[in-house]
């Protein structure tokens, strides 16, 4: 008997997820464990496999399609099952009365799996289409200009173009509305002197480069946050909502969040508190490859403690950054530029990193997450505590 294969539950509190790509099509054999799909949930892109072995009768959940947990994804034939299949709409036998032939069954939209995925994508409905391929079917041209089209609409006042939330950008939406939905959220903003830094960074990045490493400032940053949050560890912490209680976590996850051609992720660096600089950098480096490439594990994007977001890198200065839930801060790390500062009672030329912490108000207050900040600044304006490990 036909096995309907459905979508497991992924663990994590998932719900539901986008179908991103399907690896079999109708008619394909399939092994047991092998996987057959790519699934991409609030988390991360998950690989789904069979849990049977046999033959693709019916793929049920079209690309882009929502899936929700318990829902069908296909139905698999056993090994060696003989199935019983309909015949194809060319071959079914005219139905015929006194009167002459009765009307058939309306056919299907003459389309490839390729061209209804594109459809899928583009949001474009096949019944609204009139095919120029061969006997009428759809073709992937005809989608991309019903889709122009549709792009270039009006409103009132001029052209419009519509594009879809989809994918992690529908993720991350969903995230951040959550997050600002749930938080009291404060964002302070600080400059901290990191010229010994900077010095320090340049002296030795050609050495660490021969080592395969890219040495940026990331790995300081994170090790100034996990001494200032030993602290203050009101703000390595979440929020049980139903029991009402503030979850101090004493272990120190630290989210970093990388931009992606598909929008923002935040691969975590677990236990940062027992890294040198040299290994959180050569992690940073390889998670933040495999974001890129949407090849992270969901093991790898969560368990924060704590997030850190750096638009400097794009040439931002101050934000207010968006708090990853269901942590209760995150920092944001500006443009480093050169400025006017006075030190020692002198006006000097400093390197200098803008800095903006937004935090759960409901969690700690102003003058605690101050303090948190000038701690971190302290660490970043002289490096060498950073390496004085804390009691």
């Amino acid at each position: 008997m036909p096995y309907d294969f459905v979508l497991p539950d992924l663990g994590e509190g998932i719900t539901e997820g986008e179908i991103r790509r399907w690896l079999v099509k109708e008619g394909d054999t399939v092994e047991e464990h092998q996987t057959v799909l790519e699934i991409e949930t609030d988390k991360a892109v998950v690989e789904v496999p069979s849990p049977k072995k046999g033959r693709v009768l019916k793929i049920h959940k079209e690309i882009a399609d929502i899936a929700k947990v318990g829902e069908v994804l296909m139905t698999i034939a056993n090994a060696g099952e003989a199935v019983e299949e309909k015949p194809k709409a060319e071959e079914r036998p005219k139905s015929v009365s006194v009167v002459g032939v009765l009307p058939e069954d309306e056919e299907e939209v003459l389309a490839t799996p390729a061209v209804r995925a594109l459809a899928k994508e583009l949001g474009v409905k096949l019944e609204s289409i009139k095919g120029s391929g061969p006997g009428g079917s759809i073709t992937k041209d005809d989608i991309t200009e019903v889709s122009e089209k549709g792009k270039k609409a009006e409103d009132q006042y001029g052209a419009i173009e519509r594009l879809a939330i989809k994918g992690l950008r529908r993720t991350i939406a969903k995230n951040l509305i959550t997050s600002q939905k749930t938080t009291a959220f404060v964002t302070g903003m600080d400059e901290a002197d990191i010229t010994e830094l900077w010095n320090l960074r340049e002296r030795e990045k050609k050495n660490i480069q021969t080592k395969g490493i890219h040495l940026t400032f990331l790995p300081f940053f994170i090790k100034a946050i996990h001494h200032a949050l030993a602290e203050h560890p009101l703000l390595n912490a979440s929020v049980d909502e139903q029991r009402e209680e503030i979850i101090i976590k004493k272990y120190y996850n630290i989210g970093v969040a990388v931009d992606t051609p598909d929008g923002l992720m935040v691969p975590v660096i677990k236990n940062a508190d027992k890294k040198t600089i040299l290994e959180l950098a050569s992690e940073i480096q390889g998670l933040s490859v495999k974001a890129r490439e949407r090849k992270i594990m969901l093991e790898e994007i969560k368990g924060s403690t704590f997030t850190i977001t750096n638009y400097g890198h794009f040439g931002g200065w101050f934000a207010t950054p968006i708090i990853n839930y269901p942590d209760v801060a995150i920092l944001g790390t500006g443009k480093i530029s050169e400025k006017p500062w006075v030190k020692d009672g002198q006006i000097v030329i400093r390197k200098i990193l803008p800095l903006s912490l937004t935090f759960d108000h409901r969690v700690t207050d102003g003058v605690d997450s101050a303090k948190f900040l000038s701690k971190i600044i302290q660490y970043l304006e002289d490096p060498a505590l950073l390496f004085i490990e804390s009691a």
